[in-house]
């Protein structure tokens, strides 16, 4: 690991003041820290947000949720108005890491997860664009059993590894994002990025801005919903194939869904068309193999990796039976 200063602002207006170019905001570090001992990340100056305002859950004027960013995993997929509210959230929480990882994991941290690619996190392989920009995508005439089926490019073919954004995504979250030269809010959709030409941007955050929370609208999935998480094993492994399914439903009908894939794309992936085809559908007569088809339409598979597609359609199938025969 390269020397680096650390620093701990007395509060968020310091914090943004103090940030620059090679400076990272820094939680609970469980994938910062790993990258900068591999040498992948080498920020010159980290910044302490984990003693600031933003450890709180709040209701909203509205009916919905306020999140602060420091809000640790494990106490978020236990709070009672996420577990009430909000299951989707609370299942993908629990379906990710360990427990003593999601003791340390932040909100604002796990938005930010980048990805687990081989080719990525060793730095002895030297063609990864996402980590040397214009050297090459090793992973698309490699090993790619674990990469993406859906909006890859030449560059590159990594997918994004988190949980909790394929729920916040279902859920139809915002994030609220703060910096020396104001604040916005960014719809959770527009918050990753697909590769194109510039694979080593994962977001759409701009230099020097700090995620301060999540806000999710008035519940309307809380009835039926379902996160379903496919590995290759039981605990602390990341998704081949993860889906989060929302079904808002009046007198026996879906008025309206939204179905997120996760291991399938380089940001959490939304299946629109998909989603669309349930609106106005009765829920005993959902047809959710032709929905499981048609939220992977598109998918280009790699040499390795054409296993996700019945995968991911079986997935679908099944995380959407569930979330109808829940209640």
């Amino acid at each position: 690991m390269l020397p680096f200063d650390y620093q701990r602002p007395r509060d968020i207006g310091a914090a943004l003041a103090a940030a620059g170019d090679n400076t990272r905001f820094i939680g609970g570090g469980t994938n910062l820290l790993d990258l900068m001992k591999s040498g992948v990340e080498r920020p010159a100056l980290l910044l302490d947000v984990n003693h600031l305002a933003l450890d709180r859950v709040e209701e909203t004027a509205d009916g919905g949720l306020r999140i602060g960013a420091a809000v640790r995993n494990s106490d978020l997929a236990e709070h009672p108005l996420v577990r009430t509210r909000y299951p989707l959230l609370s299942q993908a929480l629990l379906a990710g890491a360990s427990p003593q990882l999601r003791n340390m994991a932040t909100v604002g941290g796990n938005l930010l997860q980048r990805t687990r690619c081989d080719y990525f996190v060793d730095p002895a392989f030297s063609q990864c664009n996402k980590r040397r920009p214009g050297s090459g995508c090793a992973a698309r005439l490699g090993h790619n059993r674990l990469h993406a089926l859906l909006g890859a490019s030449e560059h590159c073919v990594a997918v994004n590894p988190s949980d909790m954004n394929v729920a916040l995504l279902a859920l139809d979250a915002i994030v609220n994002v703060r910096s020396a030269a104001g604040e916005r809010s960014i719809p959770i959709g527009e918050l990753h990025r697909l590769p194109g030409d510039h694979p080593e941007r994962d977001t759409t955050l701009r230099p020097g801005e700090l995620i301060v929370s999540v806000d999710l609208p008035k519940p309307l999935f809380a009835a039926h919903s379902c996160y379903l998480k496919l590995r290759e094993r039981a605990s602390f492994a990341f998704a081949l194939v993860s889906v989060a399914v929302g079904l808002d439903v009046s007198d026996s009908t879906v008025r309206s869904a939204r179905i997120a894939l996760g291991g399938v794309a380089h940001k959490p992936w939304f299946a629109e068309q998909a989603s669309a085809q349930l609106a106005g559908r009765a829920l005993d007569r959902l047809d959710a193999e032709a929905i499981g088809a048609l939220a992977l339409q598109g998918a280009q598979p790699l040499a390795h990796n054409a296993y996700k597609i019945p995968l991911a359609k079986a997935a679908v199938t099944r995380a959407l039976e569930r979330a109808r025969a829940a209640a």
